[in-house]
């Protein structure tokens, strides 16, 4: 129990400094300004005036050391702290101010204009006398700069209109900074008007938005704080403003619409950067049109203009972010007098204060990305993709009620000779830079794919700190507006259009590497459907081989591959797509590891630089190297292969250990087959120029076990698919529609009466087929190396004591494959 109290007594004290912290940012500031005038002497404050100007602040640190307040330059005042006075003779401010009662403390503050009003109207005697006061005396300059007939019927109606007006200012009890809390309410001594209180975190304290300059002067009946405005009634809400203002009209319609108006009828603390008409009238007519006539547009445009805070310009003394009732935020800053959004100059009026918050009126209409159009959401930095977009016709095609993505590549992307391009060339490449549905930045995912405007697949590949779409990566900016998403890109998009063996055998700087992939049996890897980032080095690389030396290479498959291979990871790594300065690991088909890091956005591959990088391929990407890549762990064990290499690798030290072998690499990192003997294809021709034949399955292994005598037909007939792309014919672009239908026919029988597995020579073969006869026709599938049969409880059992030869199991199957049939029917309607 004792525990339990202390616990709780300690939690509320703790608790009541937080909130004595939280309500005292004027007292810790002024601490501050102590702090940094302690050479001048006790109780001096260090304050900074902006130039030009008597406004005077004591500072935070940021404006401290920034030497500025509102981007103006600022010079550095000494003066006594509240409550102190300086003695001839002596340095500082070694005196306390005299205490007097409220009307004398307005003498000792230099209110003075306050003082002669509190004595012509009567207000003198109440304030001299018994009682305990809060009065916020405007300055001499608040009085000079009021309204001047406002000033002229105050002071021509003394007795009634300046009394009450006094009474305004003050409060029936006494209340130091320290308790002004922010968005205290409190209650005026003049017919129950209501000041609004806030007390920022930059040390600002305002009253009904007006500063207090100098606060805490004690009196011997209350206090007095000095403040930089006459404070005028506030009775009315923001909603009753903009429903009696002209000048918002067009505002008012939009809130009506919206049905936001309502909203700033109801108690709060609002802040409203009220568009005028005429900010309105700037806007396009189509554009303003479209906003009103949609009831989510027009709610997030009105919303986007509201702060759920009250921001007085005053307290403003730097830029900050704040959320809006739409849920973005806005950056609302100053420039010397003027008040800036989004580092826009655009309040015409400031601190209309209400009972419910403030108004700023501004001349131009903020628009949130969520009332825009996804073409309109397109920053300077893509304008150039933005105008290519209109001038080519796509705009129209991106209508308000779809849901699209724009890939959008920044300026810098489009080179002159990209610009100089055909017209309908440039259409098809922009085509593949709009994505037919609404795709957020959240929802993208590795191996993800994209459909284009245009029927082209796109990749997504996510990496660790970048998302990149084929051969390119985003940068930040994206946002969402009314009808799609746009994300920002470093380059164009190219989408792939040959797999990697492809792009090898088109270009004869890979000649060499190409001729020793076919030798070493591993074109078909580069061939076939997949993700790999393959290092391929050129012509250049191989500088000094002699056909002998080709010959011996190729001689020892083994080695061959295992060279080759440690050039192939499994993946696609785009180099843009890498964390700058940062080593990444990836490991090899051949086992090793490589290190990659991009340096001056150029790719190092074990520090090597790359000549090109981001070839993007079907079935993976191409990074261009001049050297050929060997593991330094790697040893080799034959003379004759360390001098090859010694010719062709000469930036690390090769390790050698005499008769050392190199690990044997199967095939089966890339395919797993099926292969089926003694059936014959069923074939039905509807168009023999289009049937196609399949003779493999790729997929997971699975295992089945199919009885003698068992047929097994399965007919697997595909859905029509219409796709609508663009072809490039003699030069030129034209549109296709296409339309496929599939059908596939798998035929399993009885024919096959055994699988013969081999292990390594044809004594352990006829021992695993005794094993296996007795009980087992057909294994349809299994996985070849360094797989065992894990699937399949009944092969398992039958594999059991055959002996530890059989870990490793490679399948051969005798006889003709089966044909798997898949026919195509295509219709192609050429527009």
């Amino acid at each position: 129990m004792k525990i339990f109290f202390l616990y709780t007594f300690s939690t509320f004290l703790l608790s009541a400094f937080e909130q004595a912290a939280a309500s005292a940012h004027y007292d810790k500031i002024l601490t501050h300004s102590r702090i940094r005038a302690r050479d001048q002497g006790p109780n001096v404050c260090a304050l900074q005036q902006i130039m030009g100007t008597k406004k005077k602040y004591f500072s935070t640190c940021r404006n401290w050391y920034q030497g500025a307040i509102c981007g103006k330059k600022a010079t550095v005042l000494y003066e006594c702290c509240p409550g102190y006075m300086k003695m001839d003779g002596t340095r500082g401010c070694p005196a306390v101010a005299p205490i007097d009662h409220v009307y004398g403390t307005l003498g000792i503050v230099g209110a003075t204009s306050t003082q002669r009003y509190s004595d012509i109207s009567k207000l003198r005697e109440e304030i001299e006398g018994r009682g305990s006061f809060t009065f916020f005396a405007p300055s001499n300059e608040a009085w000079d700069q009021l309204d001047a007939e406002i000033h002229r019927n105050l002071v021509d109606n003394v007795n009634i209109e300046l009394y009450n007006a006094l009474h305004h200012h003050m409060l029936n009890k006494r209340m130091l900074t320290k308790d002004l809390k922010d968005g205290m309410t409190l209650v005026s001594m003049y017919n129950g008007q209501k000041l609004l209180i806030n007390h920022y975190p930059n040390g600002v304290v305002t009253v009904n938005c007006a500063r207090v300059i100098h606060g805490n002067q004690i009196a011997t009946n209350g206090v007095v704080h000095v403040i930089d405005r006459v404070l005028t009634a506030v009775g009315n809400t923001i909603q009753d403003f903009i429903e009696v203002e002209d000048d918002v009209s067009s505002l008012r319609a939009a809130a009506i619409t919206s049905g936001v108006l309502d909203i700033l009828g109801k108690p709060g603390h609002f802040t409203l950067f009220a568009p005028t008409n005429e900010a309105f009238e700037k806007l396009p007519r189509g554009v303003l049109e479209r906003i009103m006539a949609d009831k989510v547009a027009s709610e997030a445009l009105v919303k986007f203009h509201i702060l759920n805070t009250l921001q007085c310009s005053e307290a403003i003394t730097g830029g900050a972010v704040y959320e809006t009732l739409e849920g973005n935020t806005v950056e609302v800053g100053c420039d010397g007098e003027s008040l800036t959004v989004n580092g826009v100059r655009m309040v015409k009026r400031k601190d209309i204060v209400t009972s419910n918050g403030v108004i700023h009126l501004i001349d131009k209409v903020l628009i949130p990305d969520s009332a825009k159009e996804v073409i309109e959401l397109g920053g300077d930095q893509q304008a150039t993709f933005r105008d290519l977009v209109v001038q080519l016709g796509l705009a129209s095609s991106l209508r308000p009620e779809g849901q699209y993505t724009l890939l959008a590549p920044l300026n810098g992307a489009f080179s002159d000779d990209t610009l100089r391009m055909d017209q309908r060339l440039l259409k098809t490449i922009l085509q593949n830079h709009i994505i037919k549905v609404k795709v957020g930045l959240n929802e993208l995912y590795n191996g993800q794919e994209l459909e284009t405007i245009g029927g082209k697949l796109l990749r997504v590949f996510v990496y660790r700190t970048a998302v990149c779409v084929e051969n390119s990566c985003m940068v930040r900016g994206s946002k969402e507006g009314r009808n799609g998403f746009i994300h920002i890109f470093r380059q164009i998009i190219s989408p792939a259009e040959k797999t990697l063996h492809e792009m090898l055998r088109n270009d004869k700087r890979f000649s060499v590497f190409l001729s020793l992939v076919k030798a070493a049996d591993l074109d078909d890897v580069l061939s076939r459907p997949g993700g790999w980032t393959l290092f391929v080095p050129t012509n250049d690389a191989f500088k000094g081989l002699t056909d002998d030396d080709k010959a011996i290479l190729i001689r020892d498959k083994n080695a061959l591959r295992n060279i080759l291979l440690y050039h192939l990871t499994r993946g696609v790594f785009i180099g843009s797509g890498f964390e700058p300065g940062v080593t990444n690991i990836l490991k090899t088909i051949q086992g090793g590891k490589l290190y990659l890091k991009t340096v001056n956005d150029t790719l190092l591959v074990n520090e090597l630089k790359s000549r090109e990088s981001d070839i993007m391929a079907t079935n993976g990407v191409i990074h261009v190297i001049d050297k050929l890549l060997y593991p330094a762990d790697l040893p080799v064990g034959s003379d004759q292969l360390l001098t090859i290499l010694k010719k062709l690798i000469k930036y690390i030290q090769i390790k050698f250990v005499r008769d050392s072998t190199f690990k044997e690499i199967p095939l089966t990192f890339y395919k797993i087959n099926i292969i089926e003997s003694n059936v014959q294809p069923i074939i039905t021709k509807e168009d023999p120029s289009i049937t196609q034949l399949t003779k493999l399955i790729e997929g997971e292994p699975e295992f089945k076990i199919v009885r003698e005598g068992e047929t097994i037909t399965k007919v697997i007939h595909g859905e029509p698919t219409i796709k609508t792309y663009t072809k490039i014919i003699d030069g030129l672009p034209v549109e296709v529609t296409e339309k496929k239908i599939t059908e596939e026919r798998i035929i399993q029988g009885p024919e096959i009466k055994y699988t013969k597995i081999t292990a390594g020579g044809p004594d352990n073969e006829e021992k695993l087929k005794k094993l296996l006869e007795e009980e087992v026709t057909k294994v349809t599938k299994f996985i070849e190396g360094d797989g065992h049969l894990l699937e399949d409880e009944e092969i398992k059992r039958l594999l059991q004591g055959a002996g530890t030869e059989y870990t490793k199991v490679t399948k051969v199957i005798e006889g003709e494959p089966q044909f798997i049939e898949r026919e195509i029917k295509k219709v192609h309607l050429e527009g």
